[in-house]
């Protein structure tokens, strides 16, 4: 997902640049950074930051113009999601129709029918989504791992970008989920005793004599 990538290319340099105060790596860094920083392409995805320039080739000169071309060579630190990646992020809003997952620079949406195989309902109130039947919670600032199942990033320089991501396979889902299903496996017979525990109860619930309310008389 985050990647470093090195990129040759040719930069111009305009002649009021050429001041002996500026040295000329530092001028092509500004220059590049502006260039490149804070947008998307289909090749690289999203351009975080210009991380340093590796080489600077002799500047060439065209007639009629005072800027000097270099070819230039340089790293930039990239957020290229790849379909399929397992990605973890944090939970930075939720709504009726899914949560909004933090993933770097862009945000991926899980859709309400890929967080669980459970009816799930939404809490207005709250703003959190609720199992039916497990009571498991989702919540903003809940830490999440889930799976790149769609890619759609802007081209063109615009920062924008849709991922779509699915948490209803095993070992997927809020942190918490994960671990206690993990621990479902390796400790089977605790489980079963609570599950003895929780009929056992509901038994002696249902055995109860109930109440009745007195009628007052008039």
């Amino acid at each position: 997902m985050f990647k470093v990538i090195t990129v040759r290319d040719i930069v111009r340099i305009p002649p009021h640049r050429f001041e002996p105060r500026e040295d000329l790596e530092s001028v092509a860094l500004d220059i590049v950074r502006k260039d490149y920083e804070d947008k998307i392409t289909g090749d690289l995805g999203y351009i975080i930051t210009v991380i340093d320039i590796i080489d600077i080739g002799t500047g060439k000169l065209i007639p009629g113009d005072g800027a000097a071309y270099h070819n230039i060579t340089f790293k930039i630190l990239v957020f290229k999601p790849d379909l399929h990646e397992i990605v973890e992020g944090e939970i930075v809003e939720v709504v009726d129709f899914g949560v909004f997952v933090r993933l770097g620079p862009l945000d991926g949406l899980c859709h309400v029918s890929q967080i669980t195989d459970d009816f799930i309902n939404y809490n207005q109130k709250n703003a959190t989504l609720l199992g039916k039947e497990t009571g498991r919670i989702l919540a903003a600032k809940d830490r999440v791992r889930a799976r790149i199942v769609a890619v759609s990033i802007g081209t063109g320089g615009s920062r924008s970008g849709k991922l779509g991501l699915t948490m209803r396979q095993p070992f997927l889902g809020k942190i918490e989920w994960i671990e206690e299903d993990i621990d479902r496996i390796l400790h089977p017979e605790k489980y079963e005793k609570m599950k003895e525990e929780e009929e056992k109860k509901k038994v002696e619930e249902k055995a109860k004599p109930k109440k009745t309310k007195k009628k007052k008389r008039k």
